[in-house]
């Protein structure tokens, strides 16, 4: 078995924009895994929230040593480079077997989930332009975690008066910013507010009255990070980069079903090869926010299907 990493840069369509920072291109690593002829590869986007970068996670690709086994890879941590080994495994299972991904998965055939399309954080007055030329989408996501955040959501819900909005505060708000915000959550008619608090500080959400479901991003990670969620989220977002890989996603939105969660199934800025293992995971999720892609000026060669029905799996010639 042959584990190669290599780095691959995405332009996106425009200068995409959240609380933490902008960004011009996509920075991803691509893993690829040889064996008896046959090639697997996965993608994984570094995040520095979690302390990672390209270069420590390309190290910790390449101190792995094959042969080795997807349930080989649960001595790595949770996080990028486990993700994109795990499902370089996986699409080399589907190769040897002659098989897709679901059916090794033992899951039902899959079909296209209707995805959030992110909003990248403006001036009021470009986020409500931006969610105009968007309003035929179905679901809009906007990041906030921003003094300003009440103009600007304002602002979308004028420019996009049918559209289901999701918020994404990325840490950003207190427990008294959001307390006064979530009567006006409810007014604009949002569906979701994804991690309201800092991951270190969600214990105020104990008691807290969620008149609009809280979804848990950076304090949900793999499984056993589920336990320190109760009482505080409605909602866990399942990230192949948080859960390192496909095979923990899917164990993690089984045990947050169990426990009677609901399921988000979201994404880093990467490319459709990052999405097609996470369109499995998303089957009958509250939300699916695969929309890495659409924010992209380039992709792979066989990229991902987008149309009204929604984000598509994917073909055989990309992944699975």
């Amino acid at each position: 078995m042959q584990i190669s990493v290599t780095p691959d840069v995405f332009k996106l369509a425009q200068v995409f924009t959240i609380s933490r920072g902008s960004r011009t291109e996509a920075k991803v690593l691509t893993v690829k895994v040889e064996e008896d002829g046959f090639l697997g590869w996965g993608e994984c986007v570094p995040y520095a929230r979690y302390g990672e970068t390209l270069e420590n996670v390309t190290q910790l690709i390449e101190s792995v040593k094959g042969p080795v086994t997807r349930e080989g890879l649960y001595t790595l941590p949770a996080g990028a480079a486990r993700n994109a080994l795990d499902c370089a495994l996986w699409d080399l299972e589907c190769k040897k077997a002659g098989k897709r991904a679901w059916e090794l998965a033992g899951l039902p055939k899959p079909g296209p989930e209707i995805t959030a399309y992110t909003l990248s954080l403006a001036e009021p007055a470009e986020m409500q332009a931006q969610a105009a030329k968007n309003a035929h989408r179905p679901l809009l996501k906007i990041k906030l975690g921003t003094p300003d955040d009440m103009a600007r959501l304002e602002a979308v819900r004028a420019g996009a008066p049918k559209s289901t909005i999701i918020v994404d505060a990325n840490e950003g708000w207190s427990a008294e910013v959001y307390a006064d915000l979530a009567p006006h959550l409810v007014r604009l008619g949002v569906a979701l507010v994804e991690q309201p608090l800092p991951a270190g500080d969600d214990d105020a959400l104990l008691g807290m009255e969620r008149p609009v479901p809280v979804c848990a991003d950076e304090s949900a990670h793999d499984c056993s990070t589920l336990s320190k969620l109760k009482g505080k989220y409605d909602v866990v977002n399942i990230k192949l980069d948080k859960t390192g890989g496909l095979t923990e996603a899917l164990r993690l939105r089984e045990a947050a079903l169990a426990e009677g969660y609901k399921v988000m199934v979201g994404c880093m800025v990467g490319s459709s090869l990052a999405m097609a293992p996470a369109t499995l995971v998303a089957q009958g999720a509250m939300v699916t926010d695969l929309d890495g892609p659409l924010l992209l000026a380039e992709d792979r060669d066989t990229p991902l299907t987008f149309d009204a029905d929604g984000v598509h799996p994917p073909s055989a010639a990309l992944w699975g």
